[in-house]
């Protein structure tokens, strides 16, 4: 991989996680302005699947910055682009789809395909 797209990529990851963290702060800032007092129980009940919902959005997308962090050591530590389990590069068209990928599509295939077989 070129210095060019090397950092293209690491732009990309930097959006998102700054991205991640406007949608974080929104949604404190949401959630410490809302009033808590709905006397009707089916509101009640409404607002609290909402905030469930984001409150596992945003665990999702915790899981994704700690994996955008790690793209951004392995950038620096020239590392990124290299698949962790046979060492080859991973695929151009594969970063572009998933900047955070460690894995060549190969890897990760049989990684998935072994976490089928053990049921996870």
């Amino acid at each position: 991989m070129n210095k060019k797209q090397l950092m293209k990529f690491k732009a990309q990851l930097e959006d998102q996680k700054a991205q991640i963290m406007d949608d974080v702060e929104q949604t404190l800032s949401e959630m410490t302005t809302q009033n808590g007092n709905i006397p009707d129980p089916n509101d009640r009940a409404t607002v609290e699947s909402d905030r469930n919902f984001e409150l596992r959005i945003r665990d999702r997308e915790r899981k994704l910055m700690n994996k955008v962090d790690e793209a951004l050591e392995r950038i620096e530590d020239g590392s990124y682009g290299i698949c962790d389990d046979c060492g080859e590069d991973i695929a151009i068209k594969r970063l572009e789809a998933r900047p955070v990928a460690k894995y060549c599509i190969e890897c990760k295939t049989k990684q998935e395909q072994r976490e089928k077989a053990q049921g996870r």
